[in-house]
């Protein structure tokens, strides 16, 4: 039994292995031929694979940047990483989390089929870390196991839909049409970035991908050129401040701490570039095959994917959102110092992935404004619910680390307060309403 739940973990997991599924389905549903149904699902796998590259290249840079700044700065706290807190619940709720995602995604599917939220979220290594929170969740309200594990699936599958709903609007202002969805869990963060930008904008916005740079500096219009330059100047100050000893004794293996520096500055550019051309493959492949789907088994689904498909519509926004983000929780860190609160460090890889779509998304509802002041405050966000979320998770609230991203937390909160306050049966309760109001007939989605 614990193989095949192990197997099912990590094929469900996957999203290139996930993905190509749907798209051989999608494309088989279409009656295409073997050469294109092979074509349009080997392209979707490997495009997956590629992007999946560039985020193992990004995160293997950055998590050099992250030492060196608590070393520089000499700073500790909690560090949210959904990887890590995850690793450490799998040891005693792996089963559960197993059946709480397949269960889950069988929850979202039938949403899609039977309600107006026309979503099936595709991200499967992010609906593995929200099962897990969820069963650690359900265990602590009191629910025992078959009770926890449809508690938690439904819980799950809710989520699955709602995420990417409550953010579609923005999706279709940033992509200029109605085709796809993001499957990632920080719509909350991004859609706030959205209404923040909205909110910001001014008469003339100006997007992050048309500032008028002077004449000799024409080179920094070219996103890759501009990230890696960034990324240089930043590194070196942060190498700077945390000294060649601990850098070289400890993360570079006595290679000069500069040159080190730069090398880890240019792999983060190319692990943008090589994200950004696996997107391009993906949505090539993934959106005509998923008609499929959407035609014969589940009419007008929307495939919600991973974050990284919405960088390629502003990559200058990608690096803005970043280090804006990355600041707001700087500012986030002083104030819980101030306050004597529980300090929440910023993570860098987390601060990356959600601050640079919380830049596109802000640039794209009020341009540059929009892009720093919406990542600013998904920095902030993503630094103070991690605090509301320990106290709800048990025994791993007192881990080093927690959960990172908006959704995370908020649908923590949410279903943890629920238990604190009202148990197992205000659990219940509460997914039998959402359920109820999700199923309301409601007037058709435009199409732009």
């Amino acid at each position: 039994m614990n193989t095949f739940l192990n197997t099912l973990v990590d094929i469900l997991s996957q999203p290139a292995i996930l993905v190509a599924l749907i798209a051989l389905i999608g494309l088989v549903a279409q009656r295409k031929n073997i050469s294109d149904t092979m074509k349009g699902t080997t392209k979707t796998f490997v495009g997956f694979l590629v992007i999946a590259a560039g985020a193992g290249i990004l995160e293997t840079s950055l998590v050099p940047f992250g030492a060196m700044f608590q070393a520089a700065f000499n700073v500790s706290g909690v560090v949210p990483n959904n990887e890590a807190i995850v690793a450490l619940a799998l040891n005693e709720y792996g089963s559960n989390t197993a059946l709480i995602m397949f269960f889950g995604m069988i929850v979202n599917i039938l949403i899609a089929r039977f309600t107006r939220f026309k979503y099936i979220f595709l991200t499967g290594h992010h609906t593995l870390y929200m099962a897990c929170m969820l069963a650690v969740i359900m265990a602590v309200a009191g629910f025992s196991t078959v009770p926890l594990i449809a508690a938690g699936s439904v819980a799950l599958g809710i989520i699955m839909t709602l995420s990417p709903a409550i953010l579609q609007p923005f999706m279709r202002k940033l992509t200029g049409n109605n085709n796809v969805a993001l499957g990632h869990f920080s719509a909350v963060g991004y859609a706030l970035s959205g209404l923040v930008g909205q909110a910001v904008k001014g008469k003339n916005p100006t997007s992050t991908e048309k500032i008028d740079f002077p004449k000799g500096l024409g080179f920094l219009r070219d996103s890759t050129v501009s990230i890696a330059m960034t990324m240089i100047v930043m590194y070196v100050i942060i190498a700077l401040a945390a000294g060649p000893v601990f850098i070289e004794s400890e993360l570079s293996g006595g290679t000069n701490f500069l040159v080190f520096s730069l090398i880890q500055a240019g792999t983060f550019a190319a692990g943008v570039f090589i994200i950004l051309a696996g997107v391009r493959l993906v949505l090539a492949e993934i959106v005509p095959a998923f008609k499929g789907i959407s035609t014969k088994l589940v009419p007008n689904a929307k495939p919600a994917l991973d974050v990284p498909i919405v960088f390629t519509y502003a990559p200058n926004a990608v690096l803005i959102g970043f280090f804006s983000s990355f600041i707001g929780g700087l500012f986030s860190m002083v104030m819980m110092a101030f306050v004597g609160s529980t300090i929440i460090l910023p993570g860098v890889v987390p601060h990356f992935f959600t601050g640079a779509a919380a830049g596109v998304f802000g640039n794209a509802t009020g341009g540059l404004r929009g892009a720093v002041s919406g990542s600013f405050v998904n920095g902030i966000i993503i630094s103070f619910l991690p605090i509301f979320l320990l106290p709800v998770l048990g025994e791993l609230g007192f881990a080093n680390t927690t959960f990172s991203d908006t959704d995370f937390g908020v649908g923590g909160i949410f279903f943890g307060s629920l238990a604190n306050y009202g148990g197992t049966i205000a659990i219940v309760m509460s997914l039998v309403v959402i359920l109820a109001l999700m199923a309301i007939p409601f007037k058709k989605e435009k199409s732009v």
